[in-house]
C-alpha cells in the first residue's frame, strides 16, 4: 500500500463494490435504500453505484430482510455473487432461516455441487445512542454456524481488502460495519489490494502481554499499547480481521511467545467470541501461561439508549489497562 491519499471507511466500501463489479458483471448488491434515487444508502456507501452500474446491478428492495436475503441466496445458487445489504446488524434475526439454514448449510447437504457466494454487509455499534434494537454486536451467533465466515476490519485499506476477497469467496460470508468507523480516514489501498480471510494480523509486536482484538476497538488498543509501553509494559496488538474461522496459529504463537493473553471486544462478555479464544489457548497453552487469560466486553444488557448508560455499558480502556496489569502482577 503505498498511495498516500486518505479515504474514508465508507469510501473504502464504496471502492471495493466498485472494483468488484467492474471486475465481474455477476456481482450485484441488494439492499434498502441503497441506489442513488433513494440516496445511495443510508450511510452513502453505495453512492453513485446505481449510476454507474445500472438498477438491475444494484436494486433497492422494500424494506423487508427476509425477502432480501431469500433473493440473494437465489442469486447466489443460480451463479451471480451478490451483496445483500441488511440496514443494521440486529435486522439479521428477521432473514435468519435463509442464511442460517439455506445459505451456510447448502454446500454441505448438496454433496458440494451448490456453492453460494453470498456477501452480507450490515452496520452496527454502540456509542450513537440509537439503542438495542440497532445496535447489538451478535457476531458470535454467526460465527458459531459452521459454513459461514464473519469478517470485520480494523481501518478503511482493510476493510475495502476484505470486502474484496468475501465477494470472491466461493461461501457465505457476513461482513461487519461498525457504524462509528464510517468517516474513520485511513490511506488508500491500491486498485484490487486484497485481504485474505482468515489470516490476522500483528499489528504491534510485543513480549509481555497478547491483546487479542478485532474491529472498532483496534484503534484503541494501538494508542494504550503506545501508553504502556512508556510504564515498561510491552503489549502486542493482534487484529483478528476475521472472526471465524480465526487464525489460531497467530494467536498461539503470539501467546506462546507472551505467555500472557488479553481479549478484548464490543460484544457483550458473557459467551461471546472472547470465551472460544480463550478456551483454545487454555486448552493448547494451559502449562505456557503464566496467568489466566482475560476477556473483556460490554456488559451483560440490551444496548441502553441513555449517552451515559451506553458509555457505561461499553468497555473501556481502563478495564483493558488493569487486566494487563493485574496479569503482570
Amino acid at each position: 500500500m503505498s498511495n498516500t491519499d486518505k479515504i474514508s471507511f465508507a469510501q473504502a466500501i464504496n471502492q471495493a463494490l466498485d472494483e468488484a463489479m467492474a471486475a465481474d458483471p455477476k456481482v450485484m448488491i441488494l439492499g434498502e435504500d441503497i441506489a442513488d434515487a433513494q440516496g445511495g444508502g443510508v450511510f452513502k456507501a453505495t453512492k453513485g453505484l446505481s449510476t454507474k452500474y445500472g438498477t438491475g446491478r444494484v436494486r433497492t428492495t422494500p424494506i423487508a430482510e427476509q425477502a432480501i436475503m431469500g433473493a440473494a441466496v437465489g442469486a447466489a445458487i443460480a451463479g451471480y455473487r451478490p451483496v445483500a445489504e441488511i440496514m443494521f446488524m440486529n435486522f439479521l434475526t428477521v432473514c435468519m432461516d435463509q442464511l442460517v439454514n439455506h445459505a451456510a448449510k447448502l454446500r454441505f447437504m448438496s454433496g458440494g455441487k451448490t456453492w453460494v457466494p453470498l456477501t452480507v454487509r450490515c452496520t452496527t455499534g454502540a456509542g450513537v445512542g440509537f439503542g438495542g434494537q440497532h445496535s447489538d454486536m451478535l457476531e458470535a451467533w454467526f460465527a458459531h454456524v459452521p459454513g459461514m465466515k464473519v469478517v470485520s476490519a480494523s481501518n478503511p485499506a482493510e476493510a475495502k481488502g476484505l470486502l474484496l476477497s468475501a465477494i470472491e469467496d466461493d461461501d457465505p460470508t457476513l461482513f461487519i460495519e461498525d457504524i462509528m468507523m464510517y468517516s474513520q480516514q485511513g490511506e488508500a489501498p491500491a486498485p484490487g489490494f486484497k485481504v485474505p480471510l482468515g489470516k490476522a494480523r500483528v499489528r504491534r509486536e510485543g513480549s509481555d502481554v497478547s491483546v487479542i482484538t478485532y474491529g472498532r476497538p483496534v484503534r484503541l488498543m494501538d494508542e494504550m499499547a503506545e501508553r504502556l509501553a512508556g510504564e515498561g509494559i510491552n503489549v502486542e496488538v493482534i487484529d483478528l480481521r476475521t472472526i471465524a474461522p480465526f487464525d489460531e496459529e497467530t494467536v498461539l504463537n503470539s501467546v506462546a511467545k507472551t505467555g500472557r493473553a488479553v481479549i478484548v471486544h464490543e460484544a457483550i462478555k458473557s459467551f461471546g467470541t472472547g470465551a472460544e479464544i480463550s478456551s483454545r489457548i487454555h486448552e493448547e497453552l494451559f502449562s505456557d501461561l503464566k496467568a489466566p487469560v482475560q476477556r473483556i466486553g460490554s456488559k451483560y444488557s440490551p444496548v441502553p439508549f441513555s449517552p451515559p448508560l451506553e458509555q457505561a455499558f461499553l468497555y473501556s480502556e481502563d478495564e483493558v489497562t488493569t487486566a494487563i496489569k493485574r496479569i503482570m502482577g
